[in-house]
């Protein structure tokens, strides 16, 4: 088995907080999740990862306007330009301080940020300004008498508004002009939120968080400034203690920027004037929410359009028409703040994202619909499990829902929430048609795929906190296990009734599973009590000998031929158990792996911590050579179980916003009275003395969470899995084009003499040569070559040796290929003449079978949704030109007739659900079709 696992999607969180962008085309919405960036393409229906990795959490970003150049800052306050194309970051820019707006200029020359209280503007790498030095500064706009919090670029790309917590926005130029240098606007009661221009004009909009729309008029058009001719001094001197002020020489390139100062008496030095014309109180169209503050958090402009979406802390966000301020429509999607909201190139969707609940809306403001509705899982995820064809994966959290995420786009197309307390275990039944999960509520939930209805509920005789499930071979059986009742129960799921309990455990059931033979029956539980039990499930309720463990059991897995079983302990061991004779044939010391960090309220070091480690989630791969182990690091391990060795170790993420990320703490956040994280930071407003100057919730606390692992599982393809973290569920792939992996190689073999052997029609030693290579592109350049009647020829001699490398070819193929039928053939030619093979050794060649299942079985489907849509069309396009036959034939008839009489007939419909027409052959329409053709 192969170990060139990378980073390849995060499914279970969709939005973490932070600013939200739609690509130019207007399509694909880009999401900041922790310290990664989501691309949701709404038009295909698919969902990606960027393979990029902040320290911190990215907290607001911004796209270029060619969707090129993405800039990203994260909370430490570092910029990083990420290159869309080839999805890397290409600099970064660290600024240590935070940052609450970047936004390029519309013609992507510069991009502005808002650092403390002034804005810096830098010119943008790219063929747009002819400048490749990242990040070079050009101007600072200072003047705000607080921290800068919005910022707008006027459509001509020379003007900049910048929005402060000092209640005024300031408009700068960053060309001299003679009439205009720097406005200031005020007159708000609450701290800048939002800033707008107008399209071509020097009008603008301002938004404050206490709701108030104000509307500017400026005296001076846009196409009416002048530039200052070179030599002219229009700006007064600058003062010489403002230099100190500048200092950035470490964010630029060494050139010293100019500065541009804001004078709030600036009606002296310019003849533009700007005027108030009209304020709008936004809160006025809100409904009463008893007596809770209503705080605008975020807003939108679309220019082309004029409409306006502003998203406030109740849940709700209002679209409105500007100028005039009518409201088009308002919506509550939540009863949580909403904190970015965004238009779309177009003006027709609305992308809104709530950070508390991990929701991430596109909304149609127009048909009033939702384009994409997508939420992770309020609070932490604790187990999840693939489907046994490995395209679903379920999922459930502590927020009592279970969801059902799509494996090739990673949306979630099904959420169940029946439960009242948090999930604890998933299992599908081995037909995939049901999935059985257990929780802390005491019952167990069977959910149909089919219909997506929990059609049975499993119960318990006295009320258990139930901690595990799990599902026999057959499908019928299924067996929970409590946490503070120490049983294990087992239901038959036909029935519904309960069968059987089993006690002897003396501490909670840390896992249970059943063998995954078909021909056993046997049940494996471990316990907090220091034990190992295997139970005969379907014979009788009597264990067998129980086997001692060296300390608590906390989870367990079975080797897929049902002969081995590994159980995790808290000492940080995975102990390998013969279950036919109960004895110990391997241990793993996994300690040393697992590499704790400190966290900021530690009172103990990195290494003293360690000392605890221990796993809390292992699955065995298909071949069963190799065990995948997490648990509370945040590392994911994988062993060879036989030689007891570390083959290879995941970091699960490099995210700084979590805790215990290092194994020492930095001396820059240690105090005189204890670490930085221990005190309390009351720069929201809490420290003010005056009554009534703030409402703040006295009772709120920040908490980091640290990373844990809580499930793992390998998919039933092979081709990668799934672990269920912090951050998510986060989905590792094998990239087969990273490595290099020929079979049996030898100096002759080549691709030029590939082709050679391939023009000479030699077929078969074309075939096997490629194989050997085992490059992909030269394969599939062989197959493809080969005529479809010398398929079934080659399959026949293709070696033993060779077949699995060529099913797992053709498999993943299927996935892609436009060749669908010839792929077919060289699939039935293969199966055909090897089958007793591939059956006799099922247990290597499982994941190429569950692969191939799994794409075939996804081609189908999108090919019977085509060949629905064919079929319906051509009915309805012959239905329609037999319509409009019989309506000329009757207008001729009028225009024969002698007498003039009104023809009032109606067309007679043709009714496509009629039974007589559904079993229409498809011939006959097609031969009807062709004869309205030839008519």
């Amino acid at each position: 088995m192969k170990f060139s696992f990378q980073f390849s999607n995060l499914f279970g969180t969709v939005y973490r907080g932070g600013d939200l962008a739609f690509t130019p085309d207007g399509n694909t919405v880009l999401s900041p999740v922790g310290n990664k960036v989501s691309m949701f393409d709404l038009k295909n229906h698919k969902s990606e990862t960027l393979p990029v990795e902040s320290r911190f959490s990215y907290t607001t970003m911004d796209l270029s306007p060619n969707g090129v150049s993405l800039l990203a800052v994260n909370e430490d306050g570092e910029i990083q330009l990420i290159s869309l194309i080839s999805r890397t970051i290409l600099h970064r820019l660290r600024t240590n301080r935070t940052i609450n707006c970047v936004k390029f200029s519309p013609d992507s020359k510069h991009f502005a940020i808002t650092k403390e209280d002034c804005a810096f503007v830098y010119s943008a790498p790219g063929p747009h300004s002819r400048d490749y030095s990242p990040f070079s500064m050009e101007r600072v706009l200072k003047g705000a008498y607080d921290d800068t919090t919005c910022l707008a670029w006027s459509s001509c790309s020379r003007l900049v508004a910048v929005g402060a917590k000092d209640m005024t926005v300031r408009i700068y130029a960053l060309h001299k002009f003679s009439n205009l240098s720097v406005c200031c606007l005020g007159g708000m009661t609450d701290p800048a939120v939002g800033t707008f221009f107008e399209s071509g004009s020097l009008d603008c909009y301002s938004l404050s968080r206490g709701g108030q729309l104000a509307v500017w008029e400026s005296s001076v058009e846009l196409e009416d400034l002048q530039l200052v001719v070179e030599g002219e001094k229009i700006q007064k001197e600058r003062k010489e203690g403002e230099e100190d002020d500048v200092g950035e020489a470490e964010e630029g390139t060494g050139d010293k920027a100019e500065t541009i100062t804001a004078d709030d008496s600036t009606g002296a030095n310019t003849k533009a004037v700007y005027k108030r014309t009209a304020k709008h109180f936004l809160r006025d169209h809100l409904e009463g929410e008893g007596g809770r503050r209503i705080e605008l958090t975020c807003g939108d402009y679309h220019q082309k359009t004029k409409i306006l979406v502003a998203g406030f802390n109740t849940g709700a966000f209002l679209l409105l028409s500007l100028p005039d301020c009518s409201l088009v429509h308002s919506l509550a999607i939540s009863e949580q703040q909403i904190s970015s909201v965004r238009f779309n190139t177009s003006g027709d969707w609305v992308v809104l994202g709530c950070p508390e609940l991990g929701q991430l809306l596109v909304w149609e403001w127009q048909s009033e619909t939702y384009v994409m509705k997508q939420q992770g899982h309020g609070s932490g995820m604790t187990s999840l499990v693939y489907s046994p064809d490995g395209s679903l994966v379920a999922t459930g959290g502590e927020d009592t829902k279970i969801k059902i995420w799509n494996c090739s786009t990673g949306f979630c197309f099904v959420t169940f929430s029946e439960h009242e307390s948090g999930v604890t275990g998933l299992a599908f039944t081995p037909n995939g048609k049901v999935v059985i999960s257990s929780s802390l509520d005491g019952t167990v939930r069977a959910f149909d795929m089919t219909r997506y209805r929990n059609f049975k509920t499993l119960t318990t005789p006295r009320p258990v906190q139930l901690s595990c499930v799990g599902v026999d071979s057959s499908g019928d059986l299924v067996a929970a296990g409590g946490l503070d009742v120490f049983e294990v129960y087992l239901w038959s799921l036909t029935t519904g009734r309960l069968v059987e309990v089993l006690a002897g455990h003396e501490g909670p059931v840390g896992g249970l599973a059943f063998s995954p033979s078909p021909t056993s029956s046997q049940l494996a539980t471990v316990s907090w009590d220091n034990t190992l039990r295997i139970w005969d499930a379907v014979g009788t309720s009597a264990t067998k000998e129980a086997i001692a463990l060296g300390s608590d059991g906390l989870a367990l897995a079975w080797r897929p031929d049902g002969q081995m079983v590994s159980v995790a302990t808290l000492t940080g061991q995975v102990v390998t158990f013969d279950t036919r004779t109960g004895t110990q044939v391997g241990t793993i010391d996994g300690r040393r792996d697992l590499g704790m960090g400190r966290g900021d309220l530690d009172k103990i070091s990195a290494k003293k911590k360690r000392e605890a480690a221990h796993f809390s989630s292992l699955c065995y791969s298909a071949d069963g050579s190799t065990i995948l182990a997490g648990g509370q690091s945040k590392h994911i391990c994988i062993y060879h179980v036989e030689e007891s060795l570390l083959l290879k170790k995941f970091e699960v993420t490099q995210n700084r916003s979590f805790q215990g990320m290092d194994e020492t703490i930095n001396k820059r956040k240690m105090t005189e009275f204890g670490p930085l994280a221990c005190l309390e930071d009351r720069s929201d407003g809490t420290a003010l003395k005056l009554p009534g100057t703030k409402a703040v919730d006295m009772s709120s606390r920040s908490l980091k969470l640290e990373v844990r692992v809580t499930a793992l599982q390998f998919s039933p393809t092979g081709r990668s899995f799934c672990a269920v973290t912090t951050e998510g569920l986060l989905v590792y792939s094998l990239d087969r084009h990273l490595v290099f992996d020929p079979l049996d190689l030898a100096i002759k073999i080549t691709p030029h003499s590939i082709r050679k052997e391939l023009d000479r029609k030699n077929y078969n030693k074309a075939l096997v040569m490629a194989l050997r290579l085992a490059e992909k592109p030269l394969i599939r350049q062989v197959l493809e070559t080969v005529p479809h009647t010398d398929i079934s020829l080659l399959a026949q001699q293709t070696s033993l040796a060779h077949l699995p490398s060529l099913l797992m070819f053709v498999a993943e193929e299927a996935e892609v290929t436009r060749h669908i039928q010839f792929y077919l053939l060289w699939t039935k030619a293969l199966l055909l003449s090897h089958g007793t093979y591939l059956k006799s050794e099922s247990k290597h060649n499982l994941p190429v079978l569950n692969l191939l299942i799994k794409n075939l079985s996804r081609k189908s489907e999108d090919l019977g949704k085509i060949c629905d849509h064919n079929k319906y069309s051509i009915r309805y396009l012959i239905a329609l030109s037999e319509t409009k036959r019989k309506g000329e034939e009757a207008k001729d008839i009028a225009n024969d007739s002698d007498d003039e009489m009104e023809v009032t007939g109606k067309v007679k419909e043709v009714n496509i659900d009629d039974d007589s027409d559904s079993d229409v052959d498809m011939t006959e329409l097609a031969a009807k079709w062709s004869d309205e053709g030839d008519e």
